[in-house]
């Protein structure tokens, strides 16, 4: 499958050709997510490359809350993506995990982030899990973290400003179509999740899990 590019700017082309570049000579998840600190946190200062279109708010979101979940970029096996995830002033993502390595950083406004640990080995079988509140960030734009599953992995973030917050989120699996998971603070339940995006439908992404 070829490469998509829903967001066409020449600082995506010119940031993805540098992920790709750092991904073929460079094997270890650290060292990798070292080497493309410096091209996002220079995507991240640029305030003026992301469309309009990426940066509104939708009701249609997989993510509830009129949340949307934009995809940039997706990479013809699935194996890299780059969305754009924007929630309005108040709105909270449900707890949920990613289930690959990555960046993410806030493009826009303020937020508050919950970091959420499982208390014992989850396996798929299991129903319910043990969260463990590990700890609450507040971020501002030009913040951003590492995912390495499964160091926090699990979070949600809530909207904190009274603008809608833009967040970046640099994934190495095409992260709104693959399987993950939801969870339910109050009951422990763990759920099947599949965030979608809002812009792209996500068959062929599913043909791939088959």
């Amino acid at each position: 499958m070829a490469d998509e590019f829903l967001c066409g700017t020449p600082e995506i082309h010119a940031f993805i050709g540098a992920v790709k570049a750092i991904l073929a000579r460079t094997a270890e998840v650290e060292a990798r997510l070292a080497a493309i600190r410096p091209p996002f946190s220079q995507l991240m200062a640029d305030r003026d490359w992301l469309p309009a279109e990426f940066r509104r708010t939708s009701e249609a979101g997989g993510m509830g809350s009129g949340i949307a979940s934009r995809l940039l970029y997706r990479r013809g096996d699935g194996s890299l993506s780059l969305s754009a995830l924007v929630l309005p002033p108040g709105a909270a993502t449900p707890v949920h995990d990613h289930l690959a390595w990555g960046l993410v950083g806030l493009y826009v406004g303020e937020q508050e982030e919950e970091v959420y640990e499982v208390g014992a080995p989850m396996h798929s079988e299991h129903a319910v899990a043990d969260l463990k509140l590990v700890a609450k960030n507040r971020l501002t734009a030009g913040t951003f973290y590492t995912l390495i599953p499964p160091t926090g992995d699990i979070h949600r973030v809530r909207t904190t400003g009274a603008e809608p917050s833009i967040s970046l989120h640099l994934l190495g699996n095409d992260v709104g179509c693959v399987a993950r998971h939801r969870f339910e603070l109050d009951t422990g339940a763990v759920l099947p999740f599949r965030s979608g995006y809002t812009n792209r439908e996500c068959e062929q992404s599913e043909k791939r899990e088959r």
